[in-house]
């Protein structure tokens, strides 16, 4: 590889990997934020806490990294006419076009990330944690609940305390409930021993044996009932985070292929839009940073920032767009993505002129 080159992508992947670690500093705290928010609502039990920020984090890259190589080639280009290297490399003769080597090289691998994590990846994530999330349902350890301490029940609503658990947390003894009826009343059940079931509809039960039912008002009254009985069964607060595991959101990108549904269709292309608008991005990049040397880049990273979010934000709207029937199966994305690619090549070829120099067209006209 020519000297030049090699510093060209030195410089490229510096600025991208920087950019990119900014931005998963800045999106790792905002998926903790979202996490800690559902834990504290019972959606995401404790114990998953670091499985989920992982899995949400695997499932925003392609939206991220399209991002990263954008700016962080703009700030690279940027900087190499402000501090006029770029003059300095035109003067032997290496213009512009000459980049397109030293930006493939670093592109090329990222869209191929991109379209792994989009394809493949980020669709396996969210199926995953979803189905983490329905399995805590089904297992009280994965849950949070451990033997000896007092655990809130999914969703709130009241405490649960078991004395001892079998290994694979379905099965307990010595059990505890306060569960708050709503009302001012309250209920309070205790339990030799019993397990979760769940039922054909996936409603989740504490089936409890050989123990006592007391239920009554919070305060004031003496209004007290007390029940004895060999075999009980307490309904558990169905979770938010259900999913049906047929909607094209959680099918691999194999299967929505062969299917027909216009939300399938919708799937299949905002899944396949990020890794070619990721080459529009990183096209578009080296003409949007030419500048003056001495000239403030950051003006300009400021509108290259400003071309990613219209492009994301057609690509969200699009994907509704065809899953409600506003725009033809046949035309899927291809609408946002292909005079994006063409805009990218054409300013990059063009050298980001829209037009010819004015000194330049004033000569050819005198002559």
């Amino acid at each position: 590889m020519p000297k030049l080159d090699r510093y060209l992508l030195s410089e490229f992947a510096q600025a991208t990997f920087a950019t990119l670690v900014v931005l998963m500093i800045v999106t790792v705290g905002g998926a903790f934020t979202d996490v800690l928010q559902d834990i504290a609502r019972g959606r995401v039990p404790a114990g998953m806490m670091l499985a989920q920020l992982g899995l949400v984090v695997l499932k925003w890259l392609p939206l991220i990294l399209p991002l990263a190589l954008m700016l962080g080639l703009m700030l690279a280009v940027g900087r190499l006419y402000r501090d006029s290297e770029m003059p300095v490399i035109a003067s032997i003769g290496v213009g512009p076009r000459r980049l397109l080597r030293p930006l493939l090289l670093l592109a090329a691998p990222l869209v191929a990330v991109v379209a792994a994590c989009s394809l493949w990846l980020g669709p396996w994530a969210d199926r995953l944690s979803k189905q983490m999330i329905n399995e805590a349902g089904r297992n009280l350890a994965v849950a949070g609940l451990e033997p000896g301490a007092f655990t809130g029940i999914p969703n709130g609503g009241g405490v649960i305390y078991v004395g001892s658990m079998s290994g694979d947390g379905s099965r307990f003894e010595r059990v505890f409930i306060y569960r708050d009826l709503g009302e001012g009343r309250i209920d309070v059940t205790t339990s030799a021993r019993g397990e979760v079931t769940v039922d054909q509809a996936g409603s989740r039960y504490l089936t409890l044996h050989d123990g006592f039912q007391v239920e009554g008002p919070r305060v004031g009254d003496r209004d007290f009932r007390m029940l004895h009985y060999a075999r009980n069964q307490l309904l558990l607060p169905a979770s938010e985070q259900r999913y049906d595991p047929d909607a094209p959101d959680m099918q691999p990108t194999l299967k929505l292929l062969g299917d027909g549904r216009r939300e399938a269709t919708a799937q299949l292309h905002y899944r396949l839009a990020p890794p070619l608008l990721t080459l529009a991005f990183a096209l578009m990049a080296v003409p949007l940073a030419r500048s003056m040397p001495r000239q403030s880049r950051y003006g300009r990273v400021v509108m290259g920032f400003l071309a990613y979010l219209i492009g994301l934000n057609l690509m969200m709207a699009g994907r509704g767009w065809l899953a409600s029937g506003k725009i033809a199966p046949a035309l899927g994305l291809w609408w946002l993505v292909l005079p994006a690619l063409a805009i990218g090549a054409w300013l990059y070829f063009r050298d980001g002129r829209l037009g010819r120099p004015k000194r330049i067209a004033a000569a050819e006209t005198a002559r």
